[in-house]
């Protein structure tokens, strides 16, 4: 009978890492032996290799107890745990500290159909996964493709499928030669990563760590929302109805992201709420300038933040990472040809490297920290 948690059987291989191949037979009676020594007590996978986290997690879903997946270096006070919880994590911590969530096996599980219908993902495929397990989107690739009974992989030569922020998909598509399908999550794509993967399909998805998937497209189809999920925009801003919420969510969680919804269920989201600018009464959208300035020759990466002024009420500043040689007038010659007066940087700070999240984002907390 098939498992909840594990879709493959036998020699299947199931999780390949650091030169080392777990069959699910192999893998099956780890999880066996997991539940043996552990008991039934609370799980924490957050200090442990991807393989052995994968065996605690998938040993907490099949007994039904909760298991810590966080980052160690950032955990959370958790005040209690509720009763029919399965996942203990966290926000990714993009604009802020991480926070903790819980949620139910069925939150994730539940929504495993739909996304193996969007995604393709099947039996036969090797999946890569980017960035540690405490950001959702990995431990969501990797629960999902084992629930398949497809392998889960750190070797990008074997790999056939890779979950990954856009930034990282332009690393991985020369390292992957046989890579079929790149998804897409945490950031929205931009065209530099399309323009890196052509050939590979590319399936992009929006969602949160408090709600988990809300809308999917396969480039470059829109957004559309997934069955089940309802949304409201209200004052521009979108809020997302969902059986795949955390536990302890409203109803209508407010998602924070300005978006808009169109026809046959199409949504367009523009980016973080608290990343709109307000320049002179004219709303600049934090991530629309990213996606415009990481475009022009020389930059590497490219973060936005708005900053007070007195006239203005804010104005626009960019943190960019440089090619070498590259100066800061080359590239501001290049925006001013192709940015609006109001979304024009005003200040500019050249950074070695932009400070990131576990998967990949920017964290903005803290670059509001640096260049403030």
């Amino acid at each position: 009978m098939r498992s909840r948690e594990l879709g493959g059987a036998g020699e299947q291989p199931a999780l390949e890492f650091d030169g080392r191949t777990y069959t699910y037979g192999e893998l099956d009676r780890a999880i066996e032996q997991w539940i043996e020594r552990h008991g039934s007590g609370d799980y924490d996978a957050s200090t442990l290799s991807v393989p052995e986290a994968l065996i605690c997690v998938c040993a907490a879903a099949r007994l039904g107890v909760p298991v810590r997946v966080e980052n160690p270096a950032a955990r959370p006070e958790r005040p209690s745990i509720p009763p029919s919880a399965f996942l203990l994590v966290t926000t990714s911590g993009s604009t802020g500290r991480p926070r903790p969530l819980a949620r139910t096996a069925a939150s994730w599980y539940d929504s495993f159909p739909a996304f193996t219908a969007i995604t393709g993902v099947a039996p036969a495929d090797r999946v890569l996964i980017t960035g540690p397990l405490h950001a959702t989107m990995h431990l969501f690739g990797a629960l999902h493709a084992l629930w398949v009974g497809a392998c889960v992989t750190d070797d990008p030569a074997q790999a056939t499928v890779v979950h990954a922020v856009p930034a990282v998909l332009r690393e991985v598509i020369g390292l992957a030669p046989t890579l079929r399908t790149a998804i897409v999550a945490g950031i929205a794509l931009d065209e530099g990563a399309a323009a890196a993967a052509h050939g590979v399909e590319i399936i992009e998805y929006y969602g949160s760590a408090e709600v988990s998937l809300v809308a999917a497209r396969r480039v470059p189809e829109p957004l559309r929302l997934l069955d089940g999920v309802d949304v409201q925009i209200r004052d521009g801003l979108l809020y997302v109805r969902t059986p795949y919420r955390v536990l302890g969510a409203p109803e209508w969680f407010g998602v924070g992201d300005l978006a808009e919804l169109g026809a046959d269920r199409a949504l367009t989201v523009r980016g973080r709420g608290e990343s709109a600018i307000n320049v002179g009464g004219t709303t600049v959208v934090a991530e629309d300038v990213e996606r415009i300035l990481a475009t022009l020759d020389g930059v590497v990466a490219v973060a936005v933040i708005g900053s007070p002024h007195a006239v203005f009420g804010e104005t626009v500043t960019a943190a960019v990472q440089l090619d070498d040689g590259i100066g800061i007038g080359t590239v501001r010659a290049q925006a001013r040809a192709v940015l609006g007066r109001e979304a024009m940087p005003r200040r500019w700070v050249p950074l070695s490297a932009l400070p990131k999240t576990a998967s990949g984002k920017v964290a903005r907390g803290q670059l509001k920290d640096l260049l403030t």
